[in-house]
């Protein structure tokens, strides 16, 4: 058994008790492949005994110009980036990303930001020690945004906004993505629907919408989902404006089956409802399993995601590839870091890559009753 030494050693008190240079005790961490098998094992054992437990990765990294992580952030609170499937499959297909570049995947959960949250936005983002973000989700103007791009690395957006001219993007048309769904419910002969949407605005809104307020909306992600079902619902005779729109801040269980709750209580005439979630639409298929509500007998429901648990049930939902989104995000990051790192000029244009959806049409979409 070595007995380890009571004081934290140096890579100079090593080198110096084993009468070798600092690069060679060194090699033994971070070239292996320079040293001899012998040499090598005599210098960890003597670094073990002393207490020295190796280089300092943060030390090495600052010389490198280079830390090895990717950052990813989140305008969520961190336990929902783990209840949320689609979150969960995002952050999968980034993790899939890094699979042999020695490099570490970094959560910055920052929660839902509000516009006055620039100063807390600084503070939080600056602390995080990643070669570059990968930005899931914020408002054109998000406080957060700001600062990560006050840091100066590689950033790569996903979702929203998908117009800022000078960074990459990775998203779907969310516009067009829903339209197969609002026209499920238009062919099955529904006249009166409804739509519940998850955030929509920086600060907090909760509660009934008009088109006008959604026009508005600063989160242009499911503010582009709601106006795609409505010019469809628009393109069949059906009046936007007599179609209610019920949004809730936060997508977690507790607020989307208040939002099932309000929309059913609010609009008992309702006989469909598009969501522009999952989540939400599957708070609906429980909220009417509770009261007694058939599905799609009585009621038609209609997703979007394509999240596992919503498949599982049958949901008539548009299917997104929220892994392959976190892995072209993540690989369009990778290979802006090493870019950066060898010099290389970047492109005039920033890459963008639009990704397919389809619809499964699942089982809750039926005529409704005459």
């Amino acid at each position: 058994m070595v007995k380890r030494s009571s004081h934290r050693g140096t890579l100079a008190s090593v080198a110096a008790e084993l009468g070798v240079s600092r690069t060679t005790v060194s090699n033994a961490y971070n070239r292996p492949e320079q040293l001899s098998s012998a040499l090598r094992e005599k210098i960890l054992a003597a670094a073990e005994r002393m207490g020295y437990p190796g280089p300092d990765p943060t030390a090495r990294s600052l010389r490198a110009g280079k830390v090895g992580a990717l950052g990813v952030l989140l305008t969520e609170h961190l336990s929902f980036a783990f209840e949320d499937k689609a979150s969960v499959d995002f952050l999968a297909g980034v993790a899939e990303a890094s699979y042999g570049s020695d490099t570490a995947l970094t959560l910055v959960p920052v929660g839902p930001s509000t516009s006055d949250d620039h100063a807390a936005a600084l503070k939080l983002v600056n602390s995080a020690v990643v070669d570059g973000f990968v930005i899931y989700s914020v408002a054109a103007n998000d406080p957060y945004l700001r600062a990560a791009l006050a840091r100066h690395v590689p950033v790569v957006l996903c979702d929203q906004p998908t117009d800022h001219p000078e960074l990459p993007f990775v998203g779907i048309d969310d516009f067009a993505a829903i339209q197969p769904a609002a026209q499920a419910l238009v062919d099955a002969g529904h006249r009166r629907v409804g739509i519940l949407s998850p955030r929509l605005f920086i600060n907090s809104r909760n509660g009934a919408l008009s088109v006008s307020d959604i026009h508005t909306a600063e989160l242009h992600l499911q503010r582009s989902r709601v106006l795609g079902a409505l010019a469809v619902f628009g393109d069949a005779g059906i009046d936007p404006e007599t179609v209610p729109v019920v949004s809730r801040h936060i997508n977690d269980r507790a607020n989307t089956r208040d939002a099932a709750r309000e929309i059913l209580e609010t609009y008992p005439d309702l006989t469909a409802i598009l969501c522009t979630t999952d989540s939400m639409a599957l708070a609906v298929l429980d909220y009417a399993y509770e009261r007694g509500i058939s599905v799609p007998e009585e009621l038609s429901v209609t997703g979007f995601d394509g999240i596992e648990p919503a498949v599982d049930r049958n949901l008539c939902t548009i299917a997104q590839p929220n892994k392959h989104k976190g892995a072209a995000a993540g690989r369009m990051l990778l290979d802006l870091i090493e870019d950066r790192q060898g010099g290389r000029r970047r492109a005039a244009h920033p890459p963008r890559r639009i990704l397919a959806t389809r619809l499964i049409p699942g089982a809750t979409v039926a005529p409704p009753r005459p």
